[in-house]
């Protein structure tokens, strides 16, 4: 009897012992055992990048529900604002390389730029994935493209060019919240995501709701370096960051990770590259080919 009841507490002090070395690898890690619950089950983010642009007319309804078929987990969408205040989705500020048009968005009507055509230059520029349905293709609103998707798909949304459009940033929070997106289990369950390349811009939705998941976009000319300074300010407003996958190593995944922050590098298509992200340790990707990344992540 007191030779089992020795074992028994051997047992019992063995599993404290364990239990306290796993806890201090994960501290030595940077992670707590509820972040590594929550690492194993967060997939690498599959963002279609202006939908599946590779085989649609880029943001176009077309696009957007390519890559949702494509099992994007996010519609990514950027926005310009016309000239009578409607939020539009386009990635340019001109509408020179998109539509049938010429000159900048923000001189045009909505009216206007709906009698553009935004599908015919893709048929021209790509006939390997040329459809009839894709020529005569409008511009939409961000309304209609909420309105058609609903508050249960995701949506990961860059203001372009705040600067230029002056309320921008109340606009798409009211939209939003017209489309019961800004709901705190909606963001809680990340429905929505807003990037910029303008601090400025982020700062601005952080005080209107600093409920919303931010992503600071970055560029850089160079190979990609940043600071631990750089990095803690940026925690201070948002998940995560997004550079230019061309431009960063592991070293600087690693680093952005150990912060805290997530790390969505843009515009990855290749399936060699996707292997390379997620091996370094991003957290989400936007690609142009969401069936391509699909195809990765499931072979993973």
């Amino acid at each position: 009897m007191i030779l089992w009841k020795g074992w028994v507490r051997m047992k019992i002090h063995w599993k404290i012992w364990l239990s306290g070395m796993t806890a201090a690898g994960l501290v030595v890690a940077g992670l707590t055992t509820g972040s590594v619950v929550a690492a194993k089950k967060k997939e690498v983010l599959n963002v279609a990048h202006r939908g599946a642009s590779a085989y649609a007319p880029e943001h176009t309804l077309p696009s957007y529900k390519l890559g949702d078929k494509m099992k994007g987990d996010y519609i990514e969408i950027d926005l310009q604002m016309t000239q009578d205040g409607h939020l539009i989705c386009m990635h340019d500020e001109t509408l020179d390389r998109t539509t049938n048009g010429s000159g900048r968005v923000k001189d045009y009507t909505l009216a206007q730029i709906k009698d553009l055509d935004a599908g015919s230059w893709f048929n021209e520029k790509y006939p390997q994935y040329a459809k009839p349905e894709y020529a005569g293709q409008q511009v939409p609103t961000l309304d209609e493209v909420l309105d058609h998707f609903g508050p249960h798909k995701k949506y990961y949304i860059e203001t372009k060019a705040p600067h230029v459009y002056p309320g921008m940033e109340e606009k798409l929070l009211d939209t939003l919240e017209r489309h019961q997106l800004l709901r705190k289990n909606s963001l809680r369950k990340g429905h929505v995501l807003i990037q910029s390349f303008s601090q400025e811009s982020l700062l601005k939705i952080h005080r209107l709701n600093p409920d919303i998941p931010l992503v600071q976009l970055l560029s850089y000319p160079t190979p990609a370096t940043i600071t631990d300074e750089e990095l803690a300010s940026i925690k201070s407003y948002a998940i995560g960051v997004g550079p230019n996958f061309q431009r960063i190593d592991r070293e600087y995944v690693q680093k952005v990770r150990k912060h805290g922050l997530d790390i969505h590098p843009y515009t990855v298509n290749t399936k060699e590259d996707m292997r390379r992200l997620i091996d370094w340790g991003v957290t989400g990707m936007f690609t142009n080919h969401p069936d391509r990344l699909r195809e990765v992540l499931k072979g993973r």
